[in-house]
């Protein structure tokens, strides 16, 4: 246990003797968490030591201290512990370090030690691969601070509602797996969300099937939803449409992003589009333009418009999809316009 309160301390020169000694920037630990530097009791030479040990270099030490100081406040046991623990989803030490350099932060939080171990089991034999684990240990951290059974019990909350919805048994760990993989964080809410927004669905007449099509096109961001925000973002798109409540529900299944976005966003990114010229009736036939961002909207424009493509008078997927699928669409109106026209009666230049 270690204080952050920084008034009328010293800083503890071992430490900041041993830091200097191996090249760290103290001056960056100062401005950033100088209450580290204040702490009685430091393990700068041993935390070093185990991360070389790890096959880190002087270069890379200094980079993990810095960029994560309390690591050296952490007992060398501890760190023993954390390394034999992602030494279970690690293929070696090389990646380990890699990993450590890339994300301290992660690896030094000791704290939840027993419920990260508890969670690496069970995804494991909930059949997710160790590349995808070691992500999730990366990027979403705080999922393996819950308790094992919190974890637990979503997965089964999605498992019984996948199977209620008519999800077949055969195909639903690996809807489950796509799911988790696409976005941990669903594993934040509790099973209580979940259960009433798909009520909220059902109640708007999503049949069965549609439900389960949208729990699969929003890749987990309907547990974040709540029935307040879906309902005022679903009138806003019927009056801004003008449509049926089965136009509205046509809409939605192509296009989720009318139900998870907010009203002013949506509002935003719809004012955006009828400034540069676009038609209502032209987003509502292509409504996953709304998924973009104003900025993008105006990048795609502005590089088709270049190439002499209209989108004003042609209709908007060309501007769709992820920077990958924007690329490919770019590049076909490109070679389509750089192409020269070929005319099968002309005589062919020979020469002389």
């Amino acid at each position: 246990s270690y204080t952050t309160d920084t008034k009328s301390r010293e800083e503890n020169k071992k430490t900041i003797e041993s830091l200097y000694s191996l090249s760290v920037d103290i001056k960056k630990i100062r401005r950033l968490k100088e209450w580290v530097l204040l702490q009685d009791v430091a393990y700068v030479k041993e935390i070093a030591g185990i991360l070389q040990e790890m096959g880190a270099d002087g270069t890379a030490v200094a980079n993990i201290l810095e960029r994560c100081p309390e690591a050296i406040l952490h007992t060398p046991e501890e760190i023993h512990s954390q390394r034999a623990l992602w030494q279970l989803v690690c293929q070696n030490e090389k990646q380990l370090i890699k990993l450590i350099e890339q994300f301290p932060e992660s690896f030094f939080t000791t704290k939840y030690h027993q419920n990260q171990k508890a969670n690496i089991t069970f995804f494991q034999e909930l059949g997710l691969k160790n590349n995808i684990i070691t992500r999730f240990l990366t990027s979403a951290p705080n999922i393996f601070y819950n308790p094992v059974d919190k974890n637990k019990n979503v997965i089964e909350t999605l498992q019984r509602n996948y199977l209620n919805l008519g999800g077949s048994e055969a195909n639903m760990k690996i809807w489950i797996l796509k799911l988790l993989s696409q976005n941990p964080f669903i594993l934040l809410n509790n099973s209580t969300t979940i259960q009433e927004n798909l009520e909220f669905l059902q109640k708007n007449d999503f049949t069965d099937h549609e439900v389960l099509q949208l729990l699969s096109k929003l890749k987990g961001f309907i547990f974040q939803l709540n029935s307040t925000t879906m309902q005022k973002s679903m009138l806003f798109s019927k009056n801004v449409f003008n449509c049926s409540d089965q136009e509205l529900k046509e809409l939605v299944l192509k296009c989720p992003a009318l139900l998870y976005y907010s009203v002013p966003v949506l509002e935003e990114r719809l004012e955006g589009l009828l400034k540069e010229g676009i038609s209502v009736a032209q987003i509502r036939e292509t409504p996953m333009v709304l998924e973009l961002t104003t900025q993008i909207v105006q990048y795609r424009i502005k590089k088709l418009s270049a190439l002499g493509y209209d989108v004003k008078s042609g209709n908007l997927e060309s501007l769709n999809g992820t920077k990958k699928d924007f690329e490919a669409a770019y590049g076909k109106i490109q070679s389509k316009k750089e192409r020269p026209i070929f005319n099968p009666v002309a005589p062919i230049p020979t020469e002389d």
